[in-house]
């Protein structure tokens, strides 16, 4: 496998990168961010630009870009498209109602955060945006949010296959354990700056 990605990375080039882009981009697009593995895939652009295939700096750009854009796509349906049609043709692009109803039910629960905790849980990373949308969330809000999540979630995986080089598939069994430690210390971050600034006002 390792091979094939090898070489296929130094026949395209510089495509590399649109690959990267367009992966990114997908799985955090709502819908097909359900099936499409971009977390791999950008854990795995780490290891190529570990091993001088590809340049770091220009994957973090690449998937931080994609994963914007994303989430803007997301963002775009879910305003056109609404809820009532997700419940109606969700089923058939392999979504449950209960999968829309944890989504909404994060949403309720940290408002425009959920747009940067979301990043970093699966379930909602795909949802979260649509959701926003089709609540009508304003526009700029979402996207100071969206990108506030994108670039550290976009880093943190770069970066996380770039330094366990040839290993970087452990790191694929790990996902789910990292990102509840992430969305939990964010949370926890939140609420002591929160409980901070209240016994300052006292």
């Amino acid at each position: 496998m390792m091979e094939y990605l090898f070489g296929l990375v130094s026949r395209l080039g510089h495509w590399g990168y649109v690959i990267i882009f367009v992966a990114a981009a997908l799985e955090c697009a709502a819908f097909a961010g359900l099936v499409v593995p971009g977390e791999s895939l950008v854990l795995a652009s780490g290891f190529l630009a570990h091993v001088g295939l590809l340049n770091l700096d220009a994957v973090i750009a690449a998937a931080a870009g994609g994963a914007i854009v994303g989430d803007n796509i997301g963002y775009r349906l879910g305003e056109r498209l609404g809820r009532p049609w997700l419940l109606r043709y969700g089923p058939r692009l392999g979504l449950t109602p209960e999968d829309l109803a944890k989504a909404e039910g994060f949403f309720a629960r940290h408002g425009p955060k959920a747009v940067l905790l979301g990043r970093f849980v699966g379930f909602a990373r795909a949802l979260v945006p649509f959701v926003a949308g089709a609540t009508r969330m304003p526009y700029r809000r979402f996207l100071v949010y969206n990108a506030a999540g994108a670039v550290p979630w976009t880093v943190c995986f770069v970066l996380l296959g770039y330094s366990l080089g040839a290993s970087w598939r452990m790191a694929e069994t790990w996902i789910g354990h990292t990102s509840t430690i992430v969305v939990g210390a964010t949370i926890l971050v939140v609420a002591l700056v929160w409980l901070w600034r209240r016994r300052a006002r006292r």
